[in-house]
């Protein structure tokens, strides 16, 4: 199931005309918008699977000192820029809404080649049941057929991170 909002576009990385997707429900969770209205269940996910997500990620976040502080922070900004057209990033949760499953991140490419970025991490108790394949599967179809892009990256899925990091930069 699709749902779609019209939101005014200020350097926004879509046309203004199309309608952003808002929702994706699927058999066992729901995709929605990541922002202040999931903070608290954000926050409990991400610090819940600290060294997992660094290590699936190959970064240094999330670290362990972050506060509820730095999240409300972090949520605004989320917020801001999906209300700005410049990103799209997604909290993956339960069917009920009750527990946060991960996040899916749809983000300007700064990769010459692609339109997109399209990145996911979930917490460890789903990476070990499998789940991550499930919603890499469900978003690489919803991507295809919901958004208009033509060239999506999926760091970490096809192509690795490391060889991400090596491609050129787009001309700023």
């Amino acid at each position: 199931m699709l749902a779609c909002l019209p939101v005014a576009a200020i350097g926004q990385f879509v046309p203004e005309s199309f309608q952003v997707p808002t929702k994706f429900t699927a058999k066992t969770y729901q995709v929605v918008p990541l922002g202040p209205a999931v903070a608290e269940l954000d926050y409990k996910a991400y610090m819940g699977s600290i060294e997992h997500i660094r290590k699936s990620q190959g970064g240094n976040w999330p670290r362990a000192g972050l506060t509820m502080a730095d999240q409300a922070k972090d949520m605004a900004g989320e917020k801001g820029q999906w209300d700005g057209r410049k990103s799209f990033p997604f909290a993956v949760l339960t069917l009920d809404g009750s527990k946060e499953l991960g996040c899916f991140y749809l983000r300007p490419s700064a990769k010459e080649g692609y339109d997109v970025a399209a990145t996911m991490w979930v917490i460890k108790e789903e990476f070990d049941r499998g789940f991550e394949d499930q919603l890499f599967a469900d978003m690489k179809a919803w991507v295809a057929r919901a958004w208009p892009f033509q060239k999506v990256a999926w760091v970490g899925r096809e192509i690795p991170r490391d060889e991400w990091r090596r491609l050129p930069n787009k001309p700023k």
